[in-house]
């Protein structure tokens, strides 16, 4: 399945290398890219762009790559420095949910019974 992280550690080092699945990989890697486009279509050099998100540039042309070590502050604060941070609010959002509504929504009660102070008031 989708949901397991791998931590290998390399012996040589003290660096380890994280294995991600693939649609992970794959997507980081596409929002790196979206993120590069819309940069170049607003005009905007990577130097300055940097700056504003007060990360180097070299942060930059990873988080462009969809470097998956890159903190999420980082790419957040990309998006923000574009006037895009309120896409990432949205990611999760029930309305972006189906599969969660879908879940919701069975298991929802078949009757909703009234409590016994509404039912009294209701009889008055």
């Amino acid at each position: 399945m989708y949901g397991h992280i791998w931590l290998t550690v390399i012996s040589e080092g003290e660096q380890a290398l994280l294995t991600l699945p693939i649609p992970v990989t794959r997507a980081l890697r596409k929002l790196g890219h979206d993120i590069k486009d819309a940069r170049r279509r607003r005009r905007i050099p990577m130097a300055i762009v940097a700056q504003r998100a007060s990360i180097s540039k070299p942060t930059l042309i990873r988080v462009e790559r969809g470097d998956s070590s890159v903190s999420i502050g980082s790419y957040a604060t990309v998006l923000f420095v574009m006037g895009m941070a309120d896409r990432l609010a949205d990611v999760v959002d029930s309305k972006n949910d189906p599969v969660g509504l879908q879940l919701e929504e069975e298991n929802l009660p078949q009757r909703i019974r009234g409590s016994r102070k509404q039912k009294a008031i209701k009889g008055k």
